[in-house]
């Protein structure tokens, strides 16, 4: 059994729905269950009508569950005041003006939530999953979730690239201050290297943890655009050798009953033929399986509703995480 099951899919879909009937459906069968949601639109919080923050906290009315909402914001924060403790550290005053500057320039720079978001992640994976059996990780939408599973292959070879060069720059600067000299600095007392192996270290574990002891299922609608998003996502998640196990449709238009035909009936059931259409292009030609068709509630998916979609997911708790 995987220990990390990740939720992900376009906006909308309904990820934190079924994410949340999944990491109970994996409590009901007795496991320590963790969920964490790194949307921050902070929906589980909405769904279980509790607050939730950074530490796991019991979901109230329901055994063997906690649950965490990251804060990508307060993330981005905490991650750009530790650069800037550390670096204050190892350089001037002056220098560390400078960094100030950039800094705050960094705040809203592209990629700065997903780093933030993926090192808190790691924290999870290090320090709070060890508590669980399974951990649920109800991502944000396609493109950021991308950006966040992508991360550890590519970080670890720009750190790589980052020793080299600071490596070279030591072995150069020592060389023109003291000439023949034994060098006072070396790569192997630095502390910025040491930092940078240290990251790079991280990244290697956090890509092992993905690749070895995850597994990731896909949320879409039966509608045009999503379906052909979904199918660009698996795309590119095999790319990082990140093998999704299923799909779960979602929101699906129920049939109305058979003696209905009035106008509310016919437009449903033209809705629903235009649903089915894409629900068997995507068992026809996906590469994975759908592992769950889930009809839209009408009323909020809280409750006994949440253990009804629960009940859907054709997903086993038990086995290695493969559908049943």
């Amino acid at each position: 059994m995987a220990r990390f099951t990740f939720f992900g899919g376009k906006g909308g879909v309904g990820k934190t729905t079924v994410s949340a009937a999944f990491g109970l459906r994996c409590a009901d069968a007795g496991q320590e269950t963790l969920l964490v949601s790194t949307d921050p639109a902070h929906s589980t919080s909405d769904l279980f009508e509790q607050s939730f923050d950074d530490t796991p906290q019991s979901v109230e009315g329901y055994a063997n569950l906690d649950a965490m909402e990251i804060d990508p914001e307060a993330e981005v924060e905490e991650h750009l005041m530790s650069i800037r403790r550390e670096m204050a550290e190892q350089v001037s005053q002056v220098v560390v003006n400078e960094i100030d500057a950039q800094i705050e320039m960094a705040h809203n720079t592209p990629g700065a939530h997903e780093a933030a978001l993926f090192d808190r992640l790691i924290r999870v994976m290090r320090e709070e999953a060890p508590d669980y059996d399974r951990v649920v990780v109800d991502t944000a939408p396609t493109g950021n979730t991308l950006r966040l599973l992508s991360l550890p292959e590519f970080l670890g070879d720009w750190v790589d690239r980052l020793i080299e060069k600071r490596e070279k720059s030591l072995d150069l600067y020592e060389k023109a201050a003291i000439g023949g000299e034994e060098p006072r600095k070396s790569a192997e007392n630095d502390p910025i290297v040491a930092r940078l192996r240290e990251r790079k270290e991280k990244f290697e574990f956090a890509g092992e943890t993905l690749r070895e002891d995850a597994e990731f299922y896909l949320v879409l609608n039966p509608d045009e655009l999503s379906v052909a998003e979904t199918r660009r996502t698996l795309e590119r998640l095999a790319e990082n050798d990140l093998a999704v196990r299923g799909v779960v449709v979602n929101k699906v238009t129920p049939e109305p009953d058979p003696e209905e035909d009035g106008r509310g009936a016919r437009y449903l059931r033209e809705q629903c033929a235009r649903e089915r259409e894409r629900i068997a292009e995507v068992e026809e030609t996906f590469p994975v399986p759908v592992v769950a068709t889930i009809e839209t509630r009408s009323g909020e998916v809280k409750g006994d509703l949440l253990r009804d979609v629960a009940a859907e997911l054709g997903i086993d708790v038990t086995a290695d995480g493969d559908s049943t």
